[in-house]
């Protein structure tokens, strides 16, 4: 005989998941913001969204969404980071993604890096630096490997390497994948 456990099919209005004075406005319930690989905001919500998820491998993300500004954090514990507003933190990572219209500023330590939109500030990449043509990289910049897509920007401290010994520091006022006119 199946029994129905009294916690199923419950649901309880959440005094920490409030806005405005109405509680689960334009956000979904707390167990779907864990289960998903991304968290997925009600029709109010659409388009702004900051969310911390587990994906199916065990990885946490966290995705701050277009029109949201995180500043003076620090981020740690996170395995992607995905930019599609603005962030001003200090992390450690594995993975950053920042969007066309994303933009971070301040510093972090991240293995694999792919900028479609705007970081400045200190930015330590142990593995690979890709950045797309729409995006723009200034500050102190280390890598162990880059890829500048065409029309793609690159500007300030650039060093090969990760590691303080094996490092070459190559000063470059500006450099840009952009072709040059004759």
């Amino acid at each position: 005989m199946a029994m129905q456990s009294p916690f199923f099919n419950k649901r309880e209005t959440d005094p920490f998941n409030t806005r405005y004075g109405q509680p689960n406005s334009g956000l979904s319930g707390s167990t779907n913001s864990v289960q998903g690989s991304a968290a997925t905001p009600s029709a109010g919500s659409a388009g702004q969204q900051a969310s911390a998820a587990t994906g199916k491998d065990g990885e946490s993300k966290l995705t701050v969404g277009p029109n949201i500004k995180l500043r003076g954090v620090e981020i740690t514990d996170c395995d992607t980071l995905v930019v599609e507003g603005s962030v001003e933190a200090t992390m450690d990572s594995r993975v950053i993604q920042i969007s066309e219209r994303g933009a971070f500023k301040g510093s972090a330590e991240i293995d694999i890096a792919e900028i479609r939109g705007e970081f400045d500030g200190s930015l330590t990449v142990r593995q690979k630096l890709m950045i797309y043509s729409t995006g723009k990289v200034t500050g102190k910049i280390r890598y162990g490997k880059v890829v500048i897509e065409e029309g793609g920007q690159l500007s300030g401290e650039i060093s090969f390497g990760t590691q303080a010994a094996g490092r070459q520091a190559v000063p470059i006022k500006t450099v840009s994948s952009t072709p040059m006119a004759a």
